[in-house]
This record gives structure tokens, sequence and C-alpha cells, in this order.
């Protein structure tokens, strides 16, 4: 029987069996894998779902699960995934899938300004999870004209599944519906002991008061004795975030972040490039990422402990989207993931030194780069505002 961990938020839970999946091929061979094996149940909970050859591919593979008598349910936001038409949801839910939005835009009861369903998560019977940054669109997949966009995610399988589990269709049923939470919880075998990771679920939602992943990082920094790696696709860390990454600078801490060079949101590429400066002053190495557009979310710290998710370093994530990481507290494993990240370092990414940086932006860029920034900052503090309509 499938029955919940019953333990705190901040407590791991032990033998799990994790991987590191890149996205692109890697991730979608994975998630067809996972569908096509489910045999109770599969939740899918994602940000961004488009209607294109990968939306179409990954829309068929839940159709056929759904037809084969699996219990099917499609969850995504609202606003990010409101251009899905009609006819194909339609279709997906003819063929027995269970679609909605999460707080569709003018037709929610609640109305939270910014709070959007940000996380990235697939769970197969209630035993096998794949958590991460990966949106379902041909920008996330690696296809014949166009490398994926580099993102990653975390395969684990054993009792930290259940949790995932719970938390899907805590997230599905909407508040005050207890009667549909309990119907959705399956009798599954109980998940195995699998592996030797211990591995903790975080999640942010400032409505619910749940700020577990920003806690998250700041531990990272404060507890660090040798090094932290950051990647981030948008990185505009808050006061806070800035706060622990100077002082972990000042003890020595070879801390390295990566960004990229091309992004898909300009604004905040300028408004991160003003960061900069910050930065390089407090001898934080920099580095962008220059192969394609960089959309991961992952940390490690000390070759110990790693955190991956759909948690970007800035406000938004911090105050007003749903958001959800694992933090995996294995040596071994991180030691891989540190491994992984340095060949990014090494063989995609640029180092940024202040010297270059001067030479290759004027001032006139600095002063665009400049408004960039607190032009970011008014529209992350109206979108980490809300409000309860009544």
């Amino acid at each position: 029987m499938l029955r919940g961990t019953g333990r705190k938020s901040s407590a791991y839970i032990p033998n799990n069996k994790v991987r590191l999946v890149r996205g692109g091929r890697d991730y979608f061979t994975t998630l067809a894998e996972l569908i096509k094996q489910a045999k109770f149940s599969i939740h899918l909970q994602v940000y961004i779902y488009e209607d294109d050859e990968t939306g179409r591919s990954v829309g068929n593979a839940l159709m056929d699960a759904a037809k084969r008598g699996v219990h099917v349910y499609l969850l995504t936001d609202g606003y990010a995934s409101k251009a899905l038409s009609a006819a194909f949801i339609k279709e997906l839910r003819t063929a027995g899938v269970q679609f909605r939005f999460f707080e569709p835009l003018l037709k929610s009861e609640n109305f939270y300004f910014g709070r959007r369903m940000h996380h990235k998560v697939l769970v197969a019977d209630g035993r096998i999870g794949l958590v991460g940054g990966i949106n379902i669109s041909n920008r996330y997949n690696d296809l014949e004209d166009q490398p994926a966009w580099l993102d990653w995610a975390l395969l684990v399988e054993g009792p930290a599944a259940v949790a995932l589990y719970r938390l899907c269709i805590d997230v599905w049923a909407k508040p005050g519906q207890m009667a549909l939470k309990r119907s959705l919880r399956h009798e599954f075998p109980a998940p195995p002991n699998t592996g030797n990771s211990p591995v903790r679920i975080r999640r942010n939602d400032w409505v619910k008061r749940k700020n577990q992943i920003s806690r998250s990082y700041i531990d990272m920094l404060k507890k660090a004795t040798s090094n932290v790696i950051i990647m981030s696709g948008y990185f505009l860390p808050g006061t806070i975030i800035r706060h622990h990454l100077s002082r972990a600078a000042k003890r020595g801490i070879d801390i390295r972040i990566i960004v990229a060079e091309k992004s898909d949101v300009k604004l905040a590429k300028h408004a991160e490039r003003y960061m900069y400066r910050w930065m390089l002053k407090r001898n934080i190495r920099l580095y962008e990422y220059t192969r394609s557009v960089l959309h991961g979310k992952m940390a490690t710290r000390d070759s110990k402990w790693v955190t991956i998710g759909s948690y970007n370093v800035n406000d938004i994530s911090a105050y007003a989207s749903v958001e959800l990481n694992i933090d995996v507290n294995d040596p071994e494993f991180a030691a891989h993931v540190q491994q992984k990240l340095e060949a990014v370092l090494e063989n995609d990414c640029v180092l940024v030194t202040e010297d270059e940086f001067n030479k290759k932006y004027n001032i006139f860029q600095r002063f665009i780069q400049y408004c960039a920034y607190w032009l970011v900052r008014i529209i992350f503090y109206l979108f980490t505002f809300y409000f309860k309509q009544r």
C-alpha cells in the first residue's frame, strides 16, 4: 500500500536511486519511457506545454496510456500554456486524459498577481519521478536543425516518489477538495528501497508560506567549505541571496556562476549584466554559456550536495511562482554532477573578466543595463505583490 512519508519538509528521505538527466533527447526519451511503462497513474505538471512536434509526441504517449486504462492527469499553467488549442485539449480529453489549467487567467476564483505554476514534474505509479526545469516544447528538445536549450532534470526512484505523488495530487485538486484528493490516492505496491541517496523535496509557494528552495540556496552558501557552482538561466539574486553570496566569497569560498550568453528574455539579460560588476568585485567567477540558450537551474556544494529543479535565482522564483526542486545529499552523486558542470564550464563557456567586460560594453550600453536592472526590479516588485479577490 502506498503511504506518505510523514516527514518534516526539512528532513531527507533515505534509500532512493537518482540519476541526472540532461535536457533534450535524453530527457524526452526518459519521459516517453516512463509514460509507456506506467500501469496505474501518471501525473504530469508543467509550466509551458506547446502544441508542436514535441508537445504532440508527449500528448500521443499520454493518450495511449489513458486508452490502456492508466489514470492520466495533465496540469499546465493557465498563462504560459494559454496558447494550447481547444482542438488539442479536446483530443486529450476524448482519449481519457484528465486535463486542466492551473489558475486560468480571468477565470480563477483566486487572483494572485504573478503567481504561476512554474514547476515541471512527472510521477508514474507513485514509484518514479522526474523533476527539473524542462518544459514541453521544441525549444527544449534536440531537433534536426537546432540543439535543445541547456537544462537538467533529476530522475528519482524509491520512497521519495511517494512524496512527489502526493504533492502532485495536492496541486491538482483545488483547495477544499479533500474528497477528490482522497479519491486520487490509488493503492499501489509500496516502492522499494532502491538506492542509497537521501533526497528531500523543496517547494516555493509564497501564498502558502513556503520558501524552502530559497532556504536551500542560503544554507548551501552558509555551509560551503570549499566551492559552490550555480547554474541559472535567469540569474538576478535578491538582497538576501546577494548578502550570502558576498559573505561566502569573503570566507574564501570558490564561487562559480554559469549564466546565459544568449537569452530568450532580452530585458532580463541586460539587467543581469548590470549585476556582473557586483559579482566580479567580490571575486565571484562568472561564466557565460555560449552553445545555445541556457535554461538550466542547478547548484552544487563541495562535491557533497546538489539541488535541481525549476527555481531561478531571482525574486520571481523566491516570492511569486510555485516552484519545485529536489535536494540530494549524496557525495557520490554530487561529485558526478560537479564533473558535468565543470565539463560545461570548460567546453561551452567563456570566463567573464572585468577588463573584458569594460572593453565590450561602452558607457551607453552600461546605462541601458542600469535602466534594465531597475525596470526589472520594478517588474519583480509588481509580480511578487499579490492579493486575494473577494
